[in-house]
Parts: C-alpha cells; sequence; structure tokens
C-alpha cells in the first residue's frame, strides 16, 4: 500500500494542521539532506503517521518523534523500532535540550500556522544569547510554506514582502538556504499552497557582535511594525527620539526616506549601535 492510500485511512485533524507527505521521492530527498550517519541522534517534529519517521530509523542511532496527536502516535507505536522514542507533547513545550545528551539534528514538518514560534522555539529569540535548545541542534530540515521559505532566506535585495522580522530571526542564528520545492499535491490532504524544505545550520555565535542585543531586537520590531512607512518613522513611532535617529542615519549615511527592507541585516546591527552612542 502506497503512502497516500495509508493516509487515507486517518482521519486527519484540520485544528492541528495536519497535511501527511505522501510523496515517496520527497521523503527520500528528506534522508538524504539530513546526511544521517550511524550515530546520528535525530529529533523529529511532527511526525504524524510516521511516513517519514519510518525511513529515518532505518538511518539513525536514535530518532525521538515529538507528536501532539494521541491517535498518531498509535500509528507511530506500530513502527515498533528499537531506536525509536515517541514524546507525546507540544513542541512549543518541549525542552529539547533535555531529549538527548548529545547533539541532534531536528527533522520537521510542522503545522504550517506557527512556524515562526517554532523557528524561534528551536533557535532562540535575537536576543536569547545562551538558548539551550539551539545549543543542542546542529542543523534542521524543515518543511514551510514556499512563500515562507523565500522570507526565512531573503535580504535586502529582495522583494519587499519577503524581507522582514523571519528572515532577520532565522539568519541571525543559522545558515538558511532553500533545498527544493514541494507541490501541494504531493501531500494528503493537499494545502492550498506550494511548500519548500529549507535548511537551517546553527550558528555557534550571533551573526552579529553587537553590544546590546535586546536594542537590535527593538531596532528591528519598530523597523518592520509598519511597512508602509519609511524607516524614520517607523522608528519614530517605536519610541526612538527623533534627534537620536536623526544623528544615527547621518552618522551611517542612511536617506531618511528609506525603508526597512532595504537594509541589510549588517547595517541593522550598525543602525542599532548608532541609536544606543545616540542615547547615551
Amino acid at each position: 500500500m502506497n503512502y497516500y492510500e495509508r493516509a487515507k485511512f486517518f482521519r486527519t485533524k484540520k485544528r492541528l494542521g495536519q497535511n501527511f507527505l505522501t510523496d515517496g521521492e520527497v521523503i527520500q530527498d528528506i534522508i538524504e539532506y539530513a546526511d544521517i550517519s550511524p550515530d546520528d541522534v535525530i529529533v523529529e517534529i511532527g511526525p504524524g503517521v510516521g511516513f517519514v519517521t519510518e525511513q529515518l530509523v532505518k538511518y539513525a542511532r536514535k530518532v525521538i518523534a515529538v507528536e501532539l496527536d494521541e491517535e498518531a502516535i498509535k500509528e507511530l507505536k506500530k513502527l515498533n523500532a528499537p531506536n525509536l522514542e515517541i514524546i507525546h507533547n507540544d513542541i512549543l513545550k518541549t525542552d529539547l535540550s533535555e531529549l538527548s545528551e548529545k547533539e541532534f539534528k531536528v527533522v520537521a514538518n510542522i503545522p504550517y500556522y506557527i512556524t515562526s514560534p517554532i523557528i524561534a522555539h528551536l533557535l532562540g529569540e535575537i536576543d536569547d544569547l545562551n538558548n539551550k535548545n539551539r545549543s543542542k541542534i546542529s542543523e534542521i530540515i524543515l518543511m514551510v510554506q514556499e512563500e515562507v521559505a523565500h522570507r526565512m532566506c531573503a535580504d535586502e535585495n529582495s522583494p519587499a514582502k519577503q524581507y522582514g522580522l523571519l528572515t532577520i530571526l532565522s539568519q541571525f542564528w543559522a545558515d538558511v538556504e532553500i533545498l527544493r520545492t514541494v507541490g501541494r499535491k504531493s501531500f494528503y490532504p493537499s494545502p492550498k499552497v506550494n511548500s519548500a524544505i529549507v535548511r537551517l545550520k546553527v550558528l555557534k555565535e550571533p551573526r552579529l557582535k553587537l553590544s546590546d542585543y535586546s536594542h537590535f531586537k527593538r531596532t528591528i520590531k519598530a523597523s518592520f511594525a509598519q511597512r508602509r512607512k519609511n524607516l524614520k518613522n517607523c522608528l519614530l513611532n517605536g519610541g526612538f527620539l527623533r534627534e537620536n535617529i536623526m544623528t544615527a542615519f547621518k552618522k551611517l549615511n542612511i536617506d531618511e526616506n528609506i525603508r526597512g527592507e532595504k537594509l541589510s541585516i549588517e547595517k541593522f546591527g550598525q543602525l542599532s549601535e548608532a541609536l544606543l552612542e545616540a542615547e547615551k
């Protein structure tokens, strides 16, 4: 019985955002992208009924599957794999750092409506320098909406709608790349959007060396809070003083009419530091 026929026997739950990957070629690609060695520990988020899981356990020393749905867990238990550990919990309430003593890779086909919270949970917020989860993760193979994948990998030269807070959140603690796109017919039930597989190689240090990471977080949040406004007005609305903004802009030779999505992550770092200096 193929994956599609097996998936139809399971009652999917819309409230959990369940869309099971049923394309064998894509599943095999995920296994290859994960580049699993016999000594690897894999944490799988949202395994569902286990189509990817049953391949992961063939290659990894241990697979730890975190799943919320009790009915899906019953299906996972049928795999009867000695190297499979099933955790019945909400991923956002799971301390991943406690699941394994050694570093691990994450494979995740997640509910699309909580993509940003899951990335923040895995990598930590921009000012979360000692995040316990991130300290244990070497890389993440993640299935997301294609549109979201482009936002994660965007830069200041990308279309304006792509570059934003999710871009900086993803890239501040990881190198991000799109590995392949995945059509909606590769899932059951089929979602309304195409998907993409992305790889996040976790960095040991933050992308930028800054004196105040909380201030940087405040700066970028203000910068993208109102996409139709220019950067100067966004910062004003975010509580920064006009005098300090203009001092920082002059120091960095930033046009006061520029929009936030035209500044690179590095430039935002310089802006945050200049604003901080102007505030003293």
